[in-house]
């Protein structure tokens, strides 16, 4: 094979890749998850480290304990974030991705839509509900397929019993939670 034809091939497939991206992010009409429940204070809550306390099961945290998400922001509509987690304990090898966020609904800042890895992966996150002192959140894809849980600071068993509950409460089957090992 010749280099002018690897290269077309590579271009080829980041086109394609590129556009499987896109699909990732739904269209506003698979949104099934109940809408945000209030506005989101941008330099608050995109601000800083959050722990991942529960999650609904996805073949990219198997293994993944000690999850957190760190939020930096950059301008009133861009956010970055890197997810991290340590592989198998929370001593393990740490997994890391990172990515660019836009805000979807400036003022209100309770929908962001990240691109990582360039774009190949792009995700929705909704945050569907939060505590008044930013101490907690509970955030879902649109599709209502995806659910996760973070804290500020691991929590004792009767506030993660409240936040299931709440999470609960909006319409998610919390049977399915995960709780990775902090």
């Amino acid at each position: 094979m010749s280099m002018r034809t690897l290269l077309a091939a590579v271009a080829v497939l980041s086109v394609g890749l590129s556009t499987s991206a896109c699909i990732t992010a739904p269209s506003p009409d698979e949104a099934r998850a109940p809408a945000p429940s209030r506005a989101v204070d941008l330099e608050r809550f995109y601000a800083g480290r959050w722990l991942e306390i529960a999650r609904l099961p996805m073949r990219l945290t198997d293994g993944c304990v000690a999850g957190a998400t760190n939020y930096v922001v950059v301008s009133p509509t861009r956010v970055d974030v890197r997810d991290t987690c340590q592989v198998g304990t929370p001593e393990g090898r740490e997994k890391a991705i990172g990515g660019r966020g836009e805000v979807l609904d400036p003022g209100v800042n309770a929908k962001l839509r990240v691109r990582y890895l360039g774009g190949l992966i792009t995700w929705d996150y909704w945050v569907l509900d939060h505590a008044e002192d930013y101490s907690w959140f509970i955030s879902a894809d649109p599709t209502f397929d995806k659910l996760w849980i973070y804290t500020r600071e691991v929590p004792d068993a009767a506030e993660r019993q409240a936040l299931v509950a709440r999470a609960a409460a909006l319409g998610y089957d919390v049977s399915r939670l995960e709780f990775p090992e902090f």
